[in-house]
């Protein structure tokens, strides 16, 4: 069984939402990426968001652009967590997609990463998996210290090297 089921609106979406599968690797999180558009395959969208947690997943990651029905309708559907990222678009920058998201209706949540934020999505799953599985919490625990550790010796480096020097190398 996997643990996340990632699904997004169009295969245009797949550049931002491998970022959410790349963390799951790094972090040894299973998973199943697939398309499921809410407006063109809806039957499709229905049985993947109602089989979900039959098929024994924690949570949902779901990305979509413009409108952006598919978190919402797939929250609508499933008692599982829903975590939705917006996706940048050509027209209104990904704001139209934010929206359509943030504004469920009551009952009906959808947590709600920034535009293009699937890399966020897959830390906040990772965070409810790691709730029931250890070592989950302990790749998890990792991660955290590392991403501390990179920001150290960044600062070390900067503040080492001299901040003009650093400044004009850039």
């Amino acid at each position: 069984m996997k643990d996340v089921l990632i699904i997004m609106g169009s295969d245009s979406d797949l550049p931002i939402m491998k970022e959410a599968a790349r963390v799951f690797d790094d972090l040894n999180i299973s998973y199943t990426i697939t398309i499921v558009s809410a407006h063109r395959t809806p039957r499709r969208m229905f049985e993947e968001a109602q089989k979900a947690k039959e098929n024994g997943y924690k949570c949902i990651i779901a990305g979509a652009g413009g409108a952006a029905h598919l978190p919402g309708m797939t929250a609508s559907l499933t008692e599982l967590p829903v975590i939705g990222v917006p996706i940048k678009s050509a027209h209104l920058s990904g704001v139209d997609s934010v929206y359509s998201m943030v504004q469920m209706p009551p009952g009906v949540p959808v947590g709600t990463m920034a535009i293009d934020g699937s890399r966020n999505a897959a830390l906040y799953a990772a965070r409810i998996i790691a709730l029931i599985r250890p070592e989950v919490a302990a790749s998890l625990s990792k991660h955290i210290k590392n991403m501390e550790q990179d920001v150290l010796e960044k600062a070390s480096d900067l503040e080492s090297k001299g901040y003009q020097k650093y400044l004009n190398k850039q």
